[in-house]
């Protein structure tokens, strides 16, 4: 008991500045919305239609980035700083050459758009409001190497500190470009596009610095040279991230493809359903940091060998990242009609905000079940663990299920979030069965990534100070 109690606490240590920089992060979206809401119903629809088919690509570049997730957490607990370094260097090259197609795909965002059945007014704004987003594709995938390599070493109060401050330029940038002030001209929907792009290269240039300003990278450092960019590193690198890529893939288009059947009810119904989804992401950022500060925390354990260690924290990580839901639920479903009129007058918006929030509220401690047992997987160098898991839940049993009740039952918006609810519920009990097998190995069989980590440098060094962990 006192070891699970200990673990409790070492995840809590971990996962608090974690989940601090995810909602920081994501603050960013949710000030988006409360200023473009102020817009008008047509600007809110195209950045919500905008942001998704963004992501539907970045999450893809994204997954490929976080293949360096256990080999730094492993590298980390073997006390090998160099290979810590090189996957970063690997991680950086992948962020910046998978930009390239994810750039191309937003330069035609209309046309996707309308071939996916949405008002041509809306995808032309969604598709101008895009092309000022470019800068943010590489910069958030190198941002997100820079914030796994401190996170893997448990330096996580820069990454929170630097986010937080991004925010307040964000949310000062984003007021200032949409309507006007401090000299900068009114952009409307386009400048809070252009806000998030500046952002974004002001988190780079902030997190470079601090690892220079602060020497971050001593002990877990090397020169960049002929292995950085071999192929063989990189290609090794994606086999461990294109699974994590194609879960979150699965399920971020899985909620885009209900956001676009949201367009085929009206714009009203589109906005409501991006002020729920903004809140349950919101919510999302604390299990969301539980289960990063897990994956860490597991890997760093089966690079130590720490078998009863490594148990304690699966246990531990799963009850914390249920009791951090149990808020949000409840908020959800006490203030159901008070929550939505924070995104804006429009009172159609708000009523269908408030038809599916206590739908949201149901399944909050899925939710964070669910992630915490991907990220304890990915610790463990599952990588490919939920993306079969994934296609069931949404694509077997959720999506078809959310036509039915949405369109051909008549339910509406409510019908198509009771059948994500219930894709999310199936995924989240199948992980958690995956995972109650998967610690009961013994540890050197627990991770396939061992094959394809880098191998322990011949002079390996300790772990970094972790004076920066809260």
């Amino acid at each position: 008991m006192a070891s699970w109690r200990a673990e409790l606490m070492m995840l809590t240590r971990l996962g608090a500045p974690v989940a601090l920089s995810q909602l920081g992060m994501m603050i960013m979206g949710a000030v988006e919305t409360l200023i473009v809401g102020r817009l008008g119903a047509v600007e809110l629809a195209a950045s919500t239609l905008g942001n998704v088919w963004e992501w539907n690509w970045l999450c893809v570049g994204l997954g490929l980035v976080m293949g360096i997730d256990p080999m730094i957490s492993q590298a980390h607990g073997r006390r090998d700083g160099p290979a810590t370094a090189l996957a970063l260097q690997r991680g950086i090259l992948l962020a910046l050459l998978v930009s390239v197609p994810i750039c191309a795909a937003l330069v035609f965002t209309r046309e996707g758009l309308i071939l996916l059945g949405q008002d041509p007014l809306v995808a032309t704004a969604a598709g101008r409001y895009n092309l000022y987003k470019l800068p943010t594709a590489p910069c958030f995938l190198v941002c997100s190497a820079l914030r796994l390599y401190l996170q893997g070493r448990t330096l996580m109060l820069p990454v929170t500190v630097i986010l937080w401050l991004g925010n307040v330029v964000h949310a000062i940038l984003a007021w200032c470009l949409v309507f006007g002030g401090l000299g900068l001209p009114a952009l409307g929907l386009v400048g809070a596009a252009a806000a998030e792009s500046v952002t974004f290269l002001l988190l780079v240039t902030g997190l470079v610095g601090s690892l220079v300003r602060w020497r971050l990278h001593e002990g877990a450092w090397r020169r960049w040279d002929r292995r950085s960019f071999a192929w063989s590193g990189l290609l090794a690198t994606m086999r461990l991230g294109l699974p994590v890529g194609m879960q979150i893939a699965f399920e971020a288009w899985a909620f885009s493809i209900a956001t676009f059947m949201a367009g085929w009810l009206g714009g009203p119904a589109v906005g409501g359903h991006q002020v729920v989804l903004n809140l349950a992401a919101l919510a999302f950022m604390i299990p969301l940091g539980v289960s990063q500060g897990a994956a860490t925390r597991i890997g760093n354990l089966v690079g130590a060998g720490d078998t009863a260690g490594l148990r304690a924290a699966c246990g531990a990580a799963l009850v914390l990242g249920a009791a951090v839901m149990v808020p949000p639920a409840l908020t959800f479903l006490l203030f159901a009609e008070q929550l939505p009129l924070l995104y804006g007058g429009n009172p159609e918006v708000a009523r269908q905000a408030a038809q599916i929030l206590p739908i949201a509220a149901a399944f909050q401690l899925c939710d964070g079940c669910q992630v915490v047992a991907s990220g304890v997987l990915r610790g463990l160098g599952r990588t490919d663990a939920g993306a079969l898991w994934s296609i069931l839940g949404y694509y077997v049993v959720a999506l078809p299920l959310a036509y039915v009740a949405g369109f051909v039952w008549g339910y509406g918006l409510p019908g198509i979030w009771s059948a994500l609810a219930l894709g999310l519920t199936l995924v989240a009990l199948a992980l958690m069965l995956l995972l109650r097998r998967e610690i009961r190995r013994p540890i050197d069989q627990l991770t396939p990534s061992r094959t394809t980590l880098p191998p322990p440098s011949r002079t390996a060094l300790g772990p970094a100070k972790g004076t920066w962990v809260m």
